[in-house]
């Protein structure tokens, strides 16, 4: 399994912005972000494929976080999270994948790279 170096993440209060970043050491097809908080199954967040950039989002951080590629590092990601809500606070996960399957973002099983995963908290 390729590890994931993750960066980012910390506490702000409702309506703050944090950015979180994932690191590759080789070419991954996609990358993204889950989330999990306690007792609960980690959660899907937003992907990025890196051939034509394209994003996907989850419905609940659609127009609110932004992913996107290091122009300068294409094994990089990056997760723009905006005007944040308590309910966001969760530990985010780093994921990306080495095989193509063409869809299913949304599903973990399509994912065999991950980070460590860094704690955003958002306060209201």
């Amino acid at each position: 399994q390729v590890p994931l170096m993750e960066s980012g993440g910390g506490s702000v209060e409702s309506g703050g912005s944090l950015t979180l970043s994932c690191s590759s050491s080789e070419y991954m097809y996609y990358m993204g972000w889950f989330r999990q908080t306690p007792g609960q199954e980690r959660e899907w967040v937003a992907t990025i494929i890196t051939v034509d950039r394209e994003p996907r989002y989850a419905d609940f951080v659609k127009g609110r976080f932004v992913i996107s590629r290091d122009n300068e590092n294409d094994y990089t990601a990056l997760l723009q999270m905006n005007n944040l809500e308590p309910d966001d606070t969760a530990m985010y996960y780093c994921a990306a994948g080495t095989t193509w399957f063409g869809g299913g973002f949304s599903s973990e099983d399509k994912y065999d790279a991950w980070g460590q995963g860094t704690q955003v908290t958002v306060s209201s």
